[in-house]
């Protein structure tokens, strides 16, 4: 399976994934799905009793605790207390990390080049920085919630 299996593509899903991997192996698409699963399952499995997998040339996921926390609703500013988490985080490895480097490099995509150079010009809308949110409230951020 190579980024040619999928040229015009933005997003890959595992249907994508087990037609390509199907169709070069020799297995039926029923048969690959199974063992696609398998290995999804495998994964999920493996971080809730290790809380780590590590593929080497692949990457490290980890499942990682974030503490509860004070917000704020963007609706009406009033602080929320946030409850503690865990989350799957995912660090690529150095062979994965050069190859993708490589391969983004030989194909030079012309949707790269414009979102490059969409990026590297000032725009007015962002120029202050602050991240949108959801909410479409006309009323100005309260200044104490220092952006919380």
């Amino acid at each position: 399976m190579t980024a040619d299996d999928f040229p015009d593509r933005k997003s890959i899903t595992k249907k994508n994934i087990v037609k390509s991997i199907s169709h070069e192996i020799g297995l039926t698409q029923k048969v690959t799905k199974e063992i696609v699963e398998k290995v999804f399952d495998a994964i999920v499995d493996s971080l809730v009793v290790n809380q780590r997998l590590e593929l080497r040339n692949f990457g490290v996921f980890e499942v990682k605790r974030r503490a509860a926390r004070l917000g704020r609703n963007p609706k009406t500013s009033r602080e929320v207390t946030i409850p503690e988490k865990y989350v799957v985080t995912f660090k690529a490895g150095k062979e994965m990390e050069e190859r993708v480097q490589r391969l983004i490099k030989e194909r030079e995509l012309p949707d790269d080049d414009a979102h490059q150079n969409q990026m590297s010009k000032p725009s007015e809308n962002h120029s202050n920085h602050q991240i949108p949110s959801e909410s479409h409230s006309d009323t100005p951020p309260d200044p104490s919630s220092n952006g919380l």
